[in-house]
């Protein structure tokens, strides 16, 4: 499985972006999908995630209610709608698949795909 992250940019304290991953592979439809953020100097951190069908979504509590993870399959695609973001919340931006069941530590997933970078000016 392949993953490609887009949809970053610079956006204004209290503004929305919405990123996009697109996996490809045969299989990709089959994986859970998640999120995952890293701020400069930090570790990466959990931020959502979707089981393969996008029936159950997963979201750090800190995040709950700005954050919606969403998933397409027939467009292989993972979306992560962001409101209300604050500077706190940049930070690259990363998509990860995961072919188990465990969806928020980083070695729950298998697949990574290189992030997006998503910057919240004050």
């Amino acid at each position: 499985v392949q993953l490609q992250a887009s949809g970053g940019g610079l956006v204004q304290a209290g503004g929305s972006v919405r990123l996009a991953c697109v996996a490809s592979g045969r299989t990709a439809q089959d994986f859970a999908l998640g999120w995952f953020r890293q701020a400069q100097g930090k570790e990466r951190e959990f931020v959502a995630a979707v089981n393969w069908n996008g029936a159950n979504a997963y979201y750090a509590d800190s995040l709950r209610g700005r954050f919606t993870i969403s998933r397409d399959n027939p467009k292989k695609t993972v979306y992560l709608q962001m409101s209300s973001l604050k500077p706190e919340d940049t930070a690259v931006y990363i998509c990860a698949a995961a072919r188990g069941g465990q969806y928020f530590s980083t070695n729950d997933y298998d697949y990574w795909g290189q992030g997006t970078q998503v910057t919240v000016s004050s």
